[in-house]
């Protein structure tokens, strides 16, 4: 299987605040990796590190096979990378139509039509201001809006914090159809049991290091384990 993402190394700092400390991880084309661990592990750094958003003092990122180290987020994303950062990020104050103007249109199957299809409730609130929506309708948008890049890599950050389990299912239902139609996908999730079962290989972090690198069904399956591991439980 070729990698998509491959990153080797990772040393990044807040000021003086060493975070990442030699993170090194690998996601294959078609592949759904899941990155787990408490809060304060360094999942989000990560993905700001691959982003480009707080680049990596040492260390390296590759993406489809081309150096991707500190690039801006810009040139990041038109190399055909997505990202639903957590928190979501839309824009409260246009529509739902609007937010999904956005996005550079880009050729590929995900229009904003079929994003449409993907989130009937998008359509129905295509209106509506973005700061009037719910929780589960702004992580909807926010996805919606990544995919309209036709990326060939989606990096999902926390796409489950703040929901309702309902909604919770729903969005991950939506994660594992992207999956199922062949992309390749970063979780990042506190949610181990929910990203587990979606996940093919998953990442482990504790204080801004690789604790596990694996089988994701296998960590499942190991209860107590999982537990352990960098405070990950079972939500």
């Amino acid at each position: 299987m070729s990698a998509v993402l491959q990153v080797e190394g990772l040393q990044t700092y807040y000021g003086k605040s060493h975070i990442l400390n030699g993170v090194s991880l690998v996601v294959g084309a078609g592949e759904l990796v899941a990155l787990l661990g408490r809060n304060g592990a360094g999942k989000t750094t990560t993905m700001r590190s691959i982003m480009g958003l707080t680049p990596p003092r040492e260390g390296s990122v590759r993406l489809f096979g081309n150096d991707a180290t500190g690039k801006p987020p810009y040139r990041i994303a038109g190399m055909g990378v997505g990202y639903v950062p957590e928190g979501r990020k839309i824009f409260g104050h246009l529509t739902v139509h609007e937010n999904l103007l956005v996005p550079p249109q880009t050729k590929g199957p995900w229009t904003i039509e079929a994003v449409y299809q993907l989130f009937p409730r998008l359509a129905e609130r295509r209106a509506s201001k973005g700061g009037r929506l719910s929780g589960g309708e702004q992580e909807m948008l926010a996805i919606a809006r990544a995919l309209l890049l036709n990326p060939k890599l989606l990096i999902l950050d926390e796409p489950s914090q703040g929901l309702a389990p309902v909604i919770v299912q729903e969005v991950m239902r939506t994660v594992g159809r992207m999956k199922g139609e062949g992309m390749s996908i970063l979780l990042v999730e506190q949610n181990a049991v929910l990203a587990l079962q979606l996940a093919d290989r998953a990442y482990v972090l504790s204080e801004g290091e690789v604790v596990y690198d694996g089988n994701a069904a296998a960590l499942a399956s190991d209860t107590a384990r999982m537990e352990s591991l960098a405070g990950v439980t079972q939500v």
